[in-house]
């Protein structure tokens, strides 16, 4: 699923630049004036914020929200796998899809 390629998107990016900032996800937390339990949850690709959080988030990590999804900080392997990993999921979908279709289409007929 698409939203759980975001959520993997939004916690490595998150992690990295706390980490290249060199803050905790307690530091971070209160800086977005939420709970570091939260934070972690993120990080751990288990919650995904709202925009209102997202703004928060990007604004205490010093960037602009859609870095936050941003794909150049992945290493080149972990970005092929992400890209091979999104296309097979497409796959999937545009063959179930089309089985179903054509289901629907025998029965007709």
């Amino acid at each position: 699923m698409i939203i759980t390629d975001l959520r993997a998107l939004l916690a490595h990016n998150m992690k990295k630049r706390r980490h290249d900032l060199g803050i905790s996800q307690a530091k971070l937390a209160e800086k977005v004036n939420t709970s570091a339990h939260y934070i972690g949850q993120i990080e751990l690709k288990n919650k995904f914020p709202s925009p209102e959080m997202l703004e928060r988030v990007a604004s205490a990590l010093e960037i602009d929200s859609p870095q936050l999804f941003s794909m150049e900080s992945f290493p080149g392997e972990t970005l092929r796998q992400f890209q091979k990993e999104i296309l097979e999921e497409m796959e999937t979908a545009v063959i179930g899809v089309f089985s179903s279709r054509m289901s629907d289409l025998d029965k007709q007929g």
